[in-house]
């Protein structure tokens, strides 16, 4: 799918900022900034969260979404994520992507201008028809849930 062409839309509040942009030639997500006002960072205290728009809303075509995921980098470095991870943009949304990011570490983390908060990783969607039936074919695992593989 490396021709598929997606719109986007840079909102007045990130006027000056970069679009959304992979960071290497194999990167699987385009990194989202943060268009919090430059006077104005963000802090996110330790066990907090909060709602960081990034200036950019997209027009996907149909049968692509996009999932907002987590930066490996924050999360390692600073105990910070993407709350809803992965946070999933539908084809038929158009409004300004948010990331909530939320703050595991053990200090208040500051969210400024242009920050790269979360990836974007934009991906085919399959829509099967459901078929109920009365049973589903064994498997060596069965129904064996959380743990149960080792």
């Amino acid at each position: 799918m490396s021709d598929l062409a997606v719109r986007i839309l840079r909102l007045p509040h990130a006027a000056d900022l970069p679009l959304p942009a992979y960071q290497s030639a194999g990167a699987a997500g385009l990194d989202l900034l943060a268009a919090v006002p430059a006077d104005e960072p963000l802090t996110i205290p330790p066990g907090g969260r909060a709602t960081v728009p990034t200036g950019v809303a997209f027009a996907l075509p149909e049968g692509v979404e996009a999932q907002v995921r987590p930066r490996s980098g924050l999360a390692a470095r600073h105990g910070v994520t993407v709350l809803n991870s992965p946070g999933t943009i539908d084809a038929d949304y158009r409004g300004e992507v948010i990331v909530v990011l939320a703050n595991f570490g053990a200090a208040g983390f500051t969210v400024s201008r242009g920050a790269r908060i979360a990836q974007l990783v934009i991906a085919p969607v399959l829509r099967p028809s459901l078929r109920e039936v009365g049973t589903l074919d064994p498997t060596p695992r069965g129904s064996g849930g959380f743990g149960s593989t080792g």
